[in-house]
């Protein structure tokens, strides 16, 4: 089994299949290629872990570059979990990040995240105005 590779920059990523493998694995929540791809370079880190030239795992950081940073998009494809995927993802997107807190907001997999070193604070919380990326209905 060839070794993961991670890259932090968005060359080469292949938008359509990662959208195509996002759905399939069920974390599609309505982007064009087009939006993942805007999201992911307009954001302060972006991770990338590919098998060859798949992307099987993917996260990114938003951040002020002083004091506060969210990881968000964090995701690694089903059939390559359990390898450390995850956890060499939050490692590159966490380590510039130095002296920041970072927030992350999570529905699930929170005994993951605990290992990885994050913990319990607060209460996370959302607004929507309007619809979802401008064309869902609120649910």
């Amino acid at each position: 089994m060839p070794a993961i590779g991670y890259r932090d920059d968005c060359e080469g990523v292949d938008w359509a299949r990662l959208k195509r493998d996002l759905a399939a694995d069920g974390f599609d929540n309505g982007r064009t290629p087009a939006e993942l791809e805007r999201a992911f370079r307009a954001s302060a880190r972006a991770v990338f872990a590919r098998d060859g030239g798949r992307v099987v795992g993917k996260g990114r950081a938003l951040s002020d570059g002083v004091c506060n940073a969210y990881v968000v998009d964090m995701w690694t494809h089903s059939a390559w979990r359990r390898r450390g995927i995850g956890r060499g993802l939050l490692e590159r997107l966490v380590a510039p990040l130095r002296g920041q807190h970072v927030y992350l907001f999570t529905d699930e997999r929170e005994d993951f995240y605990a290992a990885c070193g994050f913990r319990p604070r607060g209460t996370g919380l959302e607004r929507l105005d309007g619809h979802w990326l401008g064309r869902f209905p609120p649910r």
